[in-house]
């Protein structure tokens, strides 16, 4: 047999590997992308990481992928009709926006709603903060591997929104609230059956609190992580339970009482450190308080109508557009060219499901508006989520992440 020639011996062909096969530095940033399509991103967002191992030493938050326009296309639509485009800005807290927006109009018009629209609307409006709290919790408990809190939150959630849609006619999009009203009354029968709904939420929420609140492996991923100051909080315009989580008492619903938040008994719950657990936490404690507002609404709840008599505002009743030719007449007009407020210029905010929702309203007398500018909370949140997730794990970006809560309709620009 030939003797194999020395370049293919194995001792020749296969060098020893050296102890450092990589030369030069071993701390090169990796770039990886998080969406925009992404199962833990809550919208079309897109995170561009930059990675030392598995620590983030940079990134850049791009949330622009939606292009809806809502501002634009509610600046091409009479009052009336742009209603229903701000169901879409939180899409599981929607009265909320609905009675912003349409507050900012009664504003306009110097209209002051009936009492027993005032209380339906904190009823409301507090039935879809405990829908979006729910949301956030089940998202938070899921993504960090906790699947059966995340079961238990959303069906509570579900018995609220199927009981809004016995109300509104639909889960999500409500487009209840009407420029000096609602679309339609409530009855007896349904205040009733939601205090036995919001009652059976108690023991719910005290199994969430058992699974959660000492559960060490639910504790390894939100102690300490994605912490921000109070200080760092408000120079960056966060608001909401985002901004309570680090210990700051500000609610718009205390500070600025609007409806009938201060007619009510109910609590600011706060934070201490400002990290995911606080957020977790006082989103909890807050679903326990709009529960007991939600309780005293239905105690207090007045008889009376829930339009006023302004028909220039809102839509006539079905009864007087068929009866009367006024009715018709009146119909025909708020639908075409639209209520008609006087000139002038307003902001309007309330405390929405993650913070200060905000709606500036230009009027030029007719009956579209010349300009509408939306504060959205969880946009100026996401500002500042590069300051409290860098140096932090690759991990730690989706719990932090689920407790900012962000909404792409409403980041929408």
């Amino acid at each position: 047999m030939a003797e194999v020639p020395a370049k293919y011996k194995l001792k020749d062909a296969f060098k020893p590997v050296p102890e450092n096969p990589i030369e030069g530095p071993r701390d090169e940033p990796t770039i990886l992308n998080i969406g925009p399509s992404h199962p833990t991103m809550h919208g079309t967002i897109q995170l561009i990481t930059e990675l030392v191992g598995e620590t983030i030493t940079n990134i850049d938050v791009e949330c622009g992928y939606l292009h809806r326009g809502a501002e634009k296309m509610m600046e091409n639509r009479n009052y009336i009709q742009a209603i229903p485009y701000t169901d879409r800005l939180n899409y599981v807290s929607t009265c909320v926006n609905n009675f912003g927006y349409v507050a900012a109009i009664e504003k306009l018009f110097g209209i002051e709603i009936t009492e027993r629209c005032a209380w339906l609307r904190t009823l409301f409006a507090e039935l879809a903060r405990i829908g979006d709290h729910y949301t956030c919790q089940a998202a938070l408990a899921n993504e960090s591997g906790a699947a059966t809190p995340f079961f238990y939150l959303v069906q509570a959630r579900d018995y609220i929104w199927e009981h809004l849609n016995h109300a509104t006619g639909a889960r999500l999009m409500t487009s209840f609230a009407r420029i000096g009203g609602l679309a339609k009354d409530v009855t007896d029968d349904w205040l009733k059956r939601c205090k036995e709904i919001l009652l059976g939420n108690f023991p719910l929420l005290k199994d969430v609190h058992g699974l959660l609140d000492k559960n060490r492996i639910f504790l390894d991923r939100v102690q300490g992580i994605g912490q921000i100051s109070a200080e760092d909080a408000i120079n960056c315009g966060i608001t909401g339970p985002f901004l309570r989580g680090s210990g700051v008492k500000y609610d718009i619903r205390k500070v600025t009482p609007y409806l009938k938040y201060d007619e009510v008994e109910w609590e600011v719950p706060v934070g201490k450190y400002g990290d995911n657990y606080d957020r977790y936490y006082v989103r909890m404690r807050e679903i326990e308080e709009s529960i007991k507002i939600c309780l005293q609404c239905i105690e207090k709840m007045p008889a009376g109508t829930v339009n006023t008599d302004d028909y220039q505002a809102h839509l006539p009743e079905k009864t007087e557009v068929y009866g009367s030719i006024e009715g018709l007449i009146n119909h025909f007009k708020v639908v075409i060219d639209g209520p008609k407020p006087p000139k002038g210029k307003l902001y309007h905010f309330v405390e929405g499901g993650n913070g200060e929702l905000g709606f500036f309203v230009v009027s030029d007398g007719t009956g579209t508006a010349y300009r509408v500018h939306i504060r959205p909370p969880s946009f100026l949140i996401m500002g500042a989520f590069d300051k409290i997730i860098i140096g932090h794990q690759l991990a730690d970006i989706i719990p932090t992440f689920a407790t900012v809560n962000m909404v792409g309709g409403e980041c929408d620009r």
